[in-house]
């Protein structure tokens, strides 16, 4: 199994060297060369197995001989067992044909600890190999979080040996909850940075310091965003895991429609691979908030950058640029951009690598870029969209608050529940066998403020206390570590030399 950049300069990366590396020396972003195939049997052979069974069986079709078999399990088994729940995203049914995908029972209450566990304990793993061959390796993270992916990156790195990570965030853009559980984090190897600006700007700030070859070698940098592949790879369980607790509960014929809250795109690309594996799928409905440049995309055929980000009560989705979804344009370019009449498979995939490499040149210097009519309707044969904006979003909350039995959504899954409701027509259409499955990306508890509005304007109570989870019990009130930073690229280049020096 290899790996080449979606930019088409780096090509046969093992899967070890794309773990590590994170972001492609070009730029790019790593995708399998190759899909596997999945055994004949998987339907039946893997119906009964539990998460981490399922997701032993998928990962290791995807390492090559980087990892055996029994790797694979004892690095799953034991990034799982830190969830509160044996069956670690467990479906609840909201109505007789909607259900949410539960996805935030690991350590941070947010779905990015399904893959951002996995991923600390890899980078351990592989890392401590490579120190047994030959000693000195050691990996600085720097990763960018508009909320969730750094607490969930620092709870999966801290402590790990041989490992510095470095967490962006963007000054008072971030929840209470999510603030605290980063930085009051005081691990001697984590090193939390705030930065006066957004989410994208902290994100270009780690694509730039990448960019920089001389300090990206010096300091072995490595990407924990979904930027890493293996975040994506770890993320395609829950899908699989989905499709057979649907078909447990309703029936053989049960099919779901999975409704995906969108900002970077990385959630709902894991559901695309699933997909593309073989998973039988009604429909991917890609679910924004106002900073809509994804449904604006499948309405229009043009990926287009806002002039600013607004700011709504579903932060972790306030992002201009989705940076995962350059891999799937890259599948777009391949199979309906590149003529027809170039027929070898490696030649299609370096023209792909081309066409890509110009649409993103074009995103950064003009703003955007448009693909032709017959990629923008292969897009909409595989993604759905719709967009819901702040009121709808507390409505939602509440909403559904009051409803019996009452359900508590954080905003993000809001806004996936509020578009899977509003396109309930269209997605019964598909067939009575057709279920809306919400994937439900936090726990309400981290976005209090936006919960408690929503229900108390609706003229109902909730007791907050009695939802809060026991480590968020005084959590706003403990020591904090946070180093405020220049919006620039050279001054969090500076922080990362000063630790070193110290250390």
């Amino acid at each position: 199994m290899n790996y080449r950049s979606t930019r088409g300069q780096v090509s046969g990366q093992s899967f070890e060297s794309v773990v590590l590396e994170g972001l492609a020396a070009d730029g790019g972003l790593f995708i399998p060369e190759q899909l596997p195939t999945l055994p004949a049997d998987w339907q039946t052979a893997w119906a009964e197995l539990s998460f981490p069974e399922l997701a032993t069986e998928l990962i290791a079709q995807f390492v090559g001989t980087d990892l055996s078999h029994t790797e694979v399990s004892q690095l799953v088994q034991k990034s799982y067992a830190t969830f509160d729940t044996p069956e670690v995203t467990p479906m609840v049914q909201l109505d007789a044909r909607t259900h949410v995908l539960e996805l935030f029972h690991g350590p941070t209450f947010a779905f990015k600890d399904v893959a951002l566990q996995f991923l600390g304990n890899l980078f351990e793993f592989f890392l401590e190999r490579r120190n047994a061959q030959s000693g000195g390796h050691r990996l600085t993270v720097v990763g960018a979080t508009s909320g969730d992916t750094g607490s969930a990156a620092i709870y999966g790195l801290r402590g790990k040996k041989n490992v510095e990570v470095f967490i962006l965030h963007p000054r008072g853009r971030v929840s209470a909850v999510q603030e605290a559980q980063m930085t009051t984090v005081l691990d001697e190897n984590v090193h939390n940075v705030s930065i006066e600006g957004t989410f994208d700007d902290c994100q270009d700030i780690v694509k730039e310091l990448f960019s920089r070859s001389e300090f990206r070698r010096e300091h072995s940098l490595g990407a924990v965003n979904s930027i890493n592949w293996a975040r994506i790879l770890a993320q395609i369980s829950y899908y699989f895991y989905a499709f057979f607790a649907l078909r447990r509960s309703h029936g053989a014929d049960a099919l779901p429609a999975f409704v995906v809250p969108s900002g970077n795109f990385g959630d709902i690309l894991a559901g695309f691979y699933a997909q593309s594996l073989g998973l039988p799928v009604a429909k991917l409905v890609i679910a924004t908030n106002a900073n809509d440049i994804l449904d604006r995309f499948l309405r229009t055929g043009t990926y287009e950058k806002d002039a600013s980000v607004a700011a709504t009560p579903s932060p972790a989705m306030d992002i201009l640029v989705s940076s995962n979804f350059e891999r799937f344009l890259w599948y777009l370019a391949r199979d309906h951009e590149v003529p027809s009449s170039v027929v070898d498979p490696e030649e299609r995939a370096a023209r792909a690598c081309e066409i890509l490499a110009q649409w993103m040149d074009r995103l950064k210097t003009a703003g955007s870029f448009s693909v032709s009519p017959a990629a923008l309707d292969a897009a909409r044969q595989v993604f759905w969209s719709g967009r819901c904006g702040d009121a709808e979003t507390y409505s939602t909350i509440a909403a559904h608050y009051s409803h019996e039995p009452s359900y508590l959504l954080d905003p993000h899954t809001a806004v996936g529940v509020h578009v899977a409701e509003t396109l309930r027509p269209e997605i019964k259409a598909l067939g009575a066998h057709v279920h809306s499955v919400c994937l439900s990306t936090a726990h309400p508890a981290k976005f209090s403020d936006a919960v408690l509005r929503a229900v108390n304007d609706a003229g109902h109570q909730l007791d907050f206390d009695s939802i809060l989870p026991a480590p968020f019990v005084g959590l706003l009130e403990k020591p904090r570590r946070c180093f405020e930073s220049e919006n620039s690229a050279d001054a969090v280049a500076q922080h990362i030399v000063d630790v070193a020096q110290s250390k």
